[in-house]
């Protein structure tokens, strides 16, 4: 490769994904699944007020932080979009985003709706993926499982979310797991071609 090829490569920005999609649907598996596999991207850690799971760790599956923590954060404007949900605060760190993307390694955020579409007003460049659960009966059953409260909260949201599923480039229905992961892989297959020909899954 010329110097002047080398140099542009280094000087590409990765893609920003966003994936979206309701509680229980799946995502942050398939999510976790593919960065297990795939060299060119990372997760873009979010931080939360929310109180961490026993499963979770601080610093990979969240920043967990107090609210007057957050607070201070939004007025310092270090979010790149922040979000209510369910009482709860979720931002995605602005500062953290742009320095991934800047060393041409795509990032992937796991938000809800609101979060996805307020990034993609702030960056048309955004792809956005809908991860849709095949009924909204199988939807409970796993929330169920999961020993998620307050599912009928939960389900009135979902019903939301799936309304504006159609502001979305892609959407994938995860009715079996190991099919949605081979369906989101290919799609991010094609975010990378059409982005810039990137194609490293």
């Amino acid at each position: 490769m010329s110097s002047e090829g080398q140099d542009a490569k280094k000087q590409k920005k990765g893609c920003l994904i966003v994936v979206s999609g309701p509680s229980g649907v799946g995502k942050s598996t398939i999510i976790e699944k593919f960065l297990k596999n795939d060299t060119g991207s990372r997760f873009s850690v979010s931080y939360t007020t929310r109180q961490k799971r026993d499963r979770e760790i601080n610093g990979k599956d969240y920043y967990f932080v107090d609210n007057s923590t957050f607070r201070e954060m939004i007025e310092k404007g270090l979010f790149l979009e922040w979000e209510n949900v369910h009482n709860y605060l979720y931002g995605t760190p602005r500062q953290e985003v742009l320095d991934i993307m800047q060393k041409g390694t795509d990032v992937i955020l796991d938000i809800d709706v609101k979060g996805a579409l307020s990034v993609k007003e702030k960056c048309i460049n955004a792809h956005l993926i809908f991860i849709a659960p095949p009924s909204k009966d199988e939807l409970i059953r796993r929330l169920t499982v999961r020993g998620e409260k307050e599912i009928a909260l939960r389900m009135k949201s979902t019903e939301e979310e799936i309304a504006q599923k159609d502001q979305f480039e892609y959407t994938i229905t995860n009715i079996e797991l190991s099919q949605a992961y081979e369906d989101f892989k290919k799609t991010i297959e094609h975010v990378r071609r059409t982005a810039y020909g990137k194609n490293n899954s």
